[in-house]
């Protein structure tokens, strides 16, 4: 994971997790690793990593059980919500690059066309 120094760690920790949970790193029903492992994962302070999980569990991506950790959703609503999500987020991005290079639209639409998989990724069950 790179650090980007203008964003606050904890929201690019949230959202490294929901994108772990959105490809299937993070099964649905699956145990999410403790803050502490987390933590040395990523090298940074477990209480930043507490703040980053604490969001997933207000958006309903986790949930958490007092004596066995933290789990991510069986809601597959909530996951293809975070899934949309963060297609929305990097359709905005694109479309505000390609404006801002004067690109047409039709070229756009050919550019992804032509880069797109003929095999559709599978996600892990």
């Amino acid at each position: 994971m790179r650090i980007d120094e203008s964003r606050p760690l904890w929201l690019q920790l949230e959202s490294e997790f929901r994108r772990r949970i959105a490809v299937g790193e993070w099964p649905s029903g699956s145990r999410v690793p403790s803050v502490r492992e987390l933590a040395a994962e990523i090298g940074v302070n477990p209480n930043t990593i507490q703040r980053a999980l604490g969001e997933l569990d207000r958006t309903e991506l986790t949930v958490t059980a007092r004596t066995s950790g933290r789990f991510v959703t069986e809601d597959a609503a909530v996951i293809s919500g975070v899934r949309r999500a963060i297609a929305e987020e990097a359709v905005d991005a694109l479309t505000s690059a390609c404006t801002g290079l004067d690109m047409e639209l039709d070229n756009i639409i050919a550019m992804i066309t032509d880069r797109w998989p003929t095999e559709p990724r599978r996600r892990q069950a």
